[in-house]
Protein backbone atom coordinates (compact mmCIF):
# COMPACT_ATOMS: atom_id res chain seq x y z
CA UNK A 1 0.00 0.00 0.00
CA UNK A 2 1.46 3.34 -1.02
CA UNK A 3 2.73 5.57 1.50
CA UNK A 4 0.14 8.46 2.50
CA UNK A 5 -3.31 6.80 1.81
CA UNK A 6 -5.66 7.30 4.25
CA UNK A 7 -5.58 4.00 6.18
CA UNK A 8 -1.49 4.24 6.14
CA UNK A 9 -1.66 7.58 7.20
CA UNK A 10 1.29 8.43 10.16
CA UNK A 11 -0.35 11.19 11.70
CA UNK A 12 -4.04 11.48 12.28
CA UNK A 13 -5.75 14.90 10.98
CA UNK A 14 -6.67 15.34 14.59
CA UNK A 15 -3.04 16.00 15.55
CA UNK A 16 -1.72 17.24 12.50
CA UNK A 17 -2.39 21.11 12.42
CA UNK A 18 0.46 21.23 15.01
CA UNK A 19 2.90 19.24 12.40
CA UNK A 20 4.20 22.49 11.26
CA UNK A 21 5.64 23.68 14.31
CA UNK A 22 8.05 20.65 14.58
CA UNK A 23 9.82 23.49 11.64
CA UNK A 24 8.24 26.82 12.00
CA UNK A 25 11.12 28.23 10.57
CA UNK A 26 11.23 26.54 7.73
CA UNK A 27 7.59 26.98 6.73
CA UNK A 28 8.03 31.03 7.54
CA UNK A 29 10.28 30.99 4.49
CA UNK A 30 8.73 28.17 2.56
CA UNK A 31 5.07 29.96 2.30
CA UNK A 32 3.81 32.41 0.25
CA UNK A 33 2.21 35.61 1.72
CA UNK A 34 -1.35 36.60 0.58
CA UNK A 35 -1.78 39.55 -1.94
CA UNK A 36 -2.24 42.84 -1.06
CA UNK A 37 -5.65 43.82 -2.98
CA UNK A 38 -7.29 41.27 -1.06
CA UNK A 39 -6.36 42.71 2.18
CA UNK A 40 -7.74 46.09 1.51
CA UNK A 41 -11.18 44.13 0.01
CA UNK A 42 -11.07 42.52 3.48
CA UNK A 43 -10.80 45.41 5.06
CA UNK A 44 -13.55 47.31 2.71
CA UNK A 45 -15.72 44.86 3.54
CA UNK A 46 -15.07 44.80 7.35
CA UNK A 47 -15.38 48.50 7.40
CA UNK A 48 -14.17 48.85 11.42
CA UNK A 49 -15.03 51.88 13.26
CA UNK A 50 -11.82 53.30 15.04
CA UNK A 51 -12.28 51.56 18.02
CA UNK A 52 -12.82 48.15 16.72
CA UNK A 53 -10.11 45.24 16.38
CA UNK A 54 -9.67 42.35 13.98
CA UNK A 55 -8.70 38.39 15.17
CA UNK A 56 -7.20 36.09 13.41
CA UNK A 57 -7.64 32.30 14.03
CA UNK A 58 -4.69 30.36 13.92
CA UNK A 59 -1.94 32.92 12.76
CA UNK A 60 1.01 30.31 12.65
CA UNK A 61 4.13 32.37 12.03
CA UNK A 62 2.20 35.20 10.70
CA UNK A 63 2.18 35.55 6.83
CA UNK A 64 -0.84 37.29 6.94
CA UNK A 65 -0.66 39.03 10.58
CA UNK A 66 1.52 42.04 9.60
CA UNK A 67 -0.04 42.84 6.72
CA UNK A 68 -3.47 43.82 8.71
CA UNK A 69 -1.37 44.94 11.11
CA UNK A 70 0.88 47.36 9.33
CA UNK A 71 -2.95 48.60 8.32
CA UNK A 72 -3.50 50.41 11.76
CA UNK A 73 -5.92 47.68 12.77
CA UNK A 74 -4.96 45.88 15.84
CA UNK A 75 -4.84 42.33 16.13
CA UNK A 76 -5.37 39.90 18.55
CA UNK A 77 -3.65 36.97 16.82
CA UNK A 78 -4.67 33.07 19.01
CA UNK A 79 -2.27 29.87 17.27
CA UNK A 80 -2.27 26.89 19.37
CA UNK A 81 1.09 26.05 18.55
CA UNK A 82 3.81 27.63 20.83
CA UNK A 83 7.03 27.17 18.66
CA UNK A 84 4.77 29.13 15.86
CA UNK A 85 3.54 31.67 17.91
CA UNK A 86 7.43 32.15 18.95
CA UNK A 87 8.46 33.03 14.99
CA UNK A 88 5.49 35.30 14.95
CA UNK A 89 6.41 37.15 17.86
CA UNK A 90 9.81 37.65 16.28
CA UNK A 91 8.15 38.96 13.26
CA UNK A 92 6.06 41.59 14.97
CA UNK A 93 8.80 42.82 17.20
CA UNK A 94 9.24 45.64 14.29
CA UNK A 95 5.58 46.94 14.44
CA UNK A 96 4.45 49.52 17.17
CA UNK A 97 3.81 48.52 20.30
CA UNK A 98 -0.69 47.55 20.72
CA UNK A 99 -0.47 46.03 17.20
CA UNK A 100 -0.41 43.00 17.90
CA UNK A 101 -1.00 40.93 21.25
CA UNK A 102 -0.57 36.92 20.83
CA UNK A 103 -2.39 34.51 22.60
CA UNK A 104 -1.26 30.51 22.76
CA UNK A 105 -4.45 28.72 22.97
CA UNK A 106 -6.91 26.47 20.92
CA UNK A 107 -8.97 28.90 19.54
CA UNK A 108 -12.26 25.97 20.02
CA UNK A 109 -11.74 26.72 23.86
CA UNK A 110 -10.23 30.31 23.84
CA UNK A 111 -12.40 32.79 25.65
CA UNK A 112 -12.37 36.68 24.29
CA UNK A 113 -12.72 39.33 26.41
CA UNK A 114 -14.05 41.58 23.55
CA UNK A 115 -16.24 41.81 20.58
CA UNK A 116 -14.44 41.94 17.53
CA UNK A 117 -14.70 44.01 14.45
CA UNK A 118 -13.29 41.53 11.71
CA UNK A 119 -12.35 37.92 12.32
CA UNK A 120 -9.90 36.21 9.70
CA UNK A 121 -8.18 33.08 9.14
CA UNK A 122 -5.25 32.45 6.71
CA UNK A 123 -4.48 29.26 5.42
CA UNK A 124 -6.17 27.62 9.05
CA UNK A 125 -9.94 27.00 9.03
CA UNK A 126 -10.25 23.60 8.16
CA UNK A 127 -7.92 22.84 11.05
CA UNK A 128 -10.44 23.95 13.54
CA UNK A 129 -12.59 21.57 15.38
CA UNK A 130 -16.18 21.74 12.57
CA UNK A 131 -18.43 21.50 15.40
CA UNK A 132 -18.07 24.63 17.04
CA UNK A 133 -16.12 26.82 14.80
CA UNK A 134 -18.66 28.17 13.15
CA UNK A 135 -20.37 29.17 16.91
CA UNK A 136 -16.96 30.19 18.20
CA UNK A 137 -16.42 32.80 15.64
CA UNK A 138 -20.27 34.08 16.66
CA UNK A 139 -19.50 34.33 19.69
CA UNK A 140 -16.47 36.63 19.07
CA UNK A 141 -17.85 38.92 16.43
CA UNK A 142 -19.86 41.90 17.31
CA UNK A 143 -23.08 42.53 15.57
CA UNK A 144 -22.35 42.86 11.86
CA UNK A 145 -18.88 41.84 12.16
CA UNK A 146 -17.01 40.28 8.97
CA UNK A 147 -15.47 37.02 8.79
CA UNK A 148 -12.71 36.41 6.54
CA UNK A 149 -11.61 33.26 5.34
CA UNK A 150 -8.65 32.49 2.69
CA UNK A 151 -6.62 29.69 1.19
CA UNK A 152 -3.47 30.02 -1.43
CA UNK A 153 -4.03 27.16 -3.62
CA UNK A 154 -0.94 26.04 -5.63
CA UNK A 155 -0.60 24.34 -9.28
CA UNK A 156 2.63 23.44 -11.59
CA UNK A 157 2.45 25.79 -14.75
CA UNK A 158 3.96 23.50 -16.90
CA UNK A 159 2.37 20.35 -17.08
CA UNK A 160 5.40 18.05 -18.34
CA UNK A 161 7.33 18.94 -15.17
CA UNK A 162 3.98 18.22 -12.90
CA UNK A 163 3.96 14.90 -15.02
CA UNK A 164 7.43 14.14 -14.26
CA UNK A 165 7.49 14.74 -10.39
CA UNK A 166 3.88 12.92 -9.83
CA UNK A 167 5.98 10.13 -11.94
CA UNK A 168 8.56 10.13 -9.30
CA UNK A 169 5.89 9.71 -6.45
CA UNK A 170 4.41 6.38 -7.83
CA UNK A 171 7.72 4.74 -9.12
CA UNK A 172 8.47 4.89 -5.23
CA UNK A 173 5.06 3.90 -4.10
CA UNK A 174 4.25 7.50 -2.40
CA UNK A 175 0.96 8.77 -2.72
CA UNK A 176 0.86 12.19 -3.68
CA UNK A 177 -0.55 14.39 -0.60
CA UNK A 178 -3.83 15.64 -0.74
CA UNK A 179 -4.16 19.93 -1.53
CA UNK A 180 -0.29 20.33 -2.37
CA UNK A 181 1.09 21.30 -5.43
CA UNK A 182 0.88 18.20 -7.34
CA UNK A 183 -2.44 17.10 -6.52
CA UNK A 184 -4.47 17.17 -10.20
CA UNK A 185 -7.93 17.87 -8.74
CA UNK A 186 -8.95 21.26 -9.16
CA UNK A 187 -8.58 23.83 -6.62
CA UNK A 188 -10.71 25.11 -5.19
CA UNK A 189 -12.58 22.53 -5.94
CA UNK A 190 -15.88 24.66 -5.76
CA UNK A 191 -17.14 28.05 -6.21
CA UNK A 192 -19.25 30.77 -4.59
CA UNK A 193 -22.65 28.89 -3.25
CA UNK A 194 -21.30 25.35 -4.32
CA UNK A 195 -18.76 25.24 -1.75
CA UNK A 196 -18.80 24.14 1.61
CA UNK A 197 -17.46 27.02 3.10
CA UNK A 198 -20.32 29.25 1.75
CA UNK A 199 -22.98 26.53 2.13
CA UNK A 200 -21.51 26.42 5.93
CA UNK A 201 -20.93 30.48 6.66
CA UNK A 202 -24.82 30.79 5.70
CA UNK A 203 -26.43 27.95 7.26
CA UNK A 204 -24.59 28.81 10.62
CA UNK A 205 -26.52 32.45 10.25
CA UNK A 206 -23.79 34.28 8.57
CA UNK A 207 -25.27 37.03 6.26
CA UNK A 208 -23.83 38.45 3.06
CA UNK A 209 -21.67 35.42 1.43
CA UNK A 210 -19.34 36.35 -0.96
CA UNK A 211 -16.49 34.11 -3.11
CA UNK A 212 -13.30 36.30 -4.70
CA UNK A 213 -10.51 35.04 -6.13
CA UNK A 214 -6.56 36.37 -6.76
CA UNK A 215 -4.06 34.84 -8.86
CA UNK A 216 -0.69 35.35 -9.08
CA UNK A 217 2.31 33.78 -10.94
CA UNK A 218 5.69 33.28 -9.24
CA UNK A 219 9.10 32.00 -10.05
CA UNK A 220 10.81 29.04 -7.42
CA UNK A 221 14.05 28.03 -7.97
CA UNK A 222 14.53 24.18 -6.96
CA UNK A 223 15.22 24.82 -3.01
CA UNK A 224 12.34 26.92 -2.48
CA UNK A 225 10.23 24.58 -4.66
CA UNK A 226 11.12 21.44 -2.53
CA UNK A 227 11.02 23.74 0.75
CA UNK A 228 7.26 24.73 -0.55
CA UNK A 229 6.63 21.28 -1.10
CA UNK A 230 8.31 20.45 2.33
CA UNK A 231 6.02 22.74 4.06
CA UNK A 232 2.64 20.51 3.61
CA UNK A 233 1.71 18.68 6.35
CA UNK A 234 1.22 15.78 4.22
CA UNK A 235 5.10 15.62 3.62
CA UNK A 236 5.72 16.51 6.77
CA UNK A 237 3.95 13.23 8.14
CA UNK A 238 5.42 11.12 5.88
CA UNK A 239 8.51 8.78 7.66
CA UNK A 240 12.02 10.29 6.97
CA UNK A 241 13.23 7.86 4.61
CA UNK A 242 10.14 7.76 1.95
CA UNK A 243 9.64 11.46 2.69
CA UNK A 244 13.75 12.35 2.23
CA UNK A 245 13.47 9.71 -1.31
CA UNK A 246 10.79 11.97 -2.72
CA UNK A 247 12.54 15.17 -2.04
CA UNK A 248 15.87 14.13 -3.83
CA UNK A 249 13.85 12.56 -6.41
CA UNK A 250 12.45 15.88 -7.07
CA UNK A 251 15.16 17.53 -6.46
CA UNK A 252 17.14 16.25 -9.36
CA UNK A 253 13.49 16.71 -12.03
CA UNK A 254 13.77 20.28 -11.09
CA UNK A 255 17.37 20.88 -11.82
CA UNK A 256 17.31 18.73 -15.09
CA UNK A 257 14.29 21.19 -15.96
CA UNK A 258 16.35 24.12 -15.44
CA UNK A 259 16.30 24.64 -11.87
CA UNK A 260 13.44 26.95 -11.56
CA UNK A 261 9.30 26.18 -11.98
CA UNK A 262 6.36 29.17 -12.29
CA UNK A 263 3.83 28.46 -9.63
CA UNK A 264 0.57 29.71 -10.29
CA UNK A 265 -1.69 30.57 -7.15
CA UNK A 266 -5.05 31.19 -6.68
CA UNK A 267 -6.27 32.51 -3.76
CA UNK A 268 -10.07 31.80 -2.70
CA UNK A 269 -10.98 34.33 -0.39
CA UNK A 270 -14.79 34.16 1.27
CA UNK A 271 -16.44 36.89 3.30
CA UNK A 272 -19.58 36.70 5.68
CA UNK A 273 -20.56 39.40 8.38
CA UNK A 274 -23.03 38.47 11.27
CA UNK A 275 -26.23 40.13 11.42
CA UNK A 276 -26.41 43.02 13.32
CA UNK A 277 -29.77 42.25 15.29
CA UNK A 278 -27.83 39.40 16.88
CA UNK A 279 -27.85 39.42 20.76
CA UNK A 280 -24.73 40.90 22.29
CA UNK A 281 -24.53 38.28 24.68
CA UNK A 282 -22.52 34.76 24.47
CA UNK A 283 -18.85 35.90 24.42
CA UNK A 284 -17.90 33.00 26.29
CA UNK A 285 -20.21 30.61 24.27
Amino acid sequence: MPYGTPSNDPAPASSRRQIFGDDAEQYDAARPGYPHQLVGDVLDFAALSARMQALEVGAGTGKATLAFARSGVPVTCVEPDARMARVLSRRCAELPDGSVSIEVADFETWHPVRRYGLLYCAQAWHWVDPAVRWARAQAALSPGGAIALFWNHWTLQCGELADRLTAAHTRLGIEIPQDTLLDPRPRPARRGPESRQWREMTATGFVDPDHRLYTSVHERSTSTLIGLLASYSGYRALPSQPRNQVFDAMTRIVDEHGGCAHVRVVTSLFLGRTRTDAASSGLTS
